[in-house]
């Protein structure tokens, strides 16, 4: 298997529910477990790993911070899709909706289509379309 780059975001006791979110906007295969599968007893509905693997390539992992750990929010991390792929839009809906767009997704000096929000979970996500699949203005 080739090396992969895969996001991995930490969440405070509502995993599940992004993860589940992120299904209904990606698709793919989801996989949970949590620290009660692995014996531990605090927390134990709490997601310990997290996965999203898409038929596209698109690869998500996380998990809820463990009990007695810090979590601070997420500035530290943005989550960017890119490329020609028409579902690219679709994708921008989702996750803009119910969330914050922090820069409308609009054609750019460089030709592509990008904008950026903040999903509903608080995480701060890039998309951009390349020029040739960003509709014309």
């Amino acid at each position: 298997m080739a090396s992969q780059l895969n996001p991995y975001i930490s969440f405070s006791d509502n995993a599940r529910q992004a993860f589940q979110f992120y299904r209904e906007v990606f698709g793919g295969n989801l996989t949970l477990s949590t620290f009660g599968e692995f014996g531990q007893t605090e927390g134990g509905d709490l997601i310990m790993h997290g996965a999203l693997e898409t038929d596209k390539g698109l690869h998500l992992m996380g998990a809820d911070t463990p009990p007695g750990m810090e979590r601070r929010e997420g500035s530290a991390i943005t989550v960017s899709l890119s490329g020609d792929d028409p579902e690219l839009r679709g994708y921008w809906d989702k996750l803009s909706s119910g969330g914050t767009v922090t820069m409308p997704l609009e054609k750019q000096m460089w030709g592509d289509e990008f904008g950026m929000c903040v999903d509903q979970f608080g995480v701060p996500w890039m998309v951009n379309i390349a020029g040739d699949s960003a509709p014309k203005q």
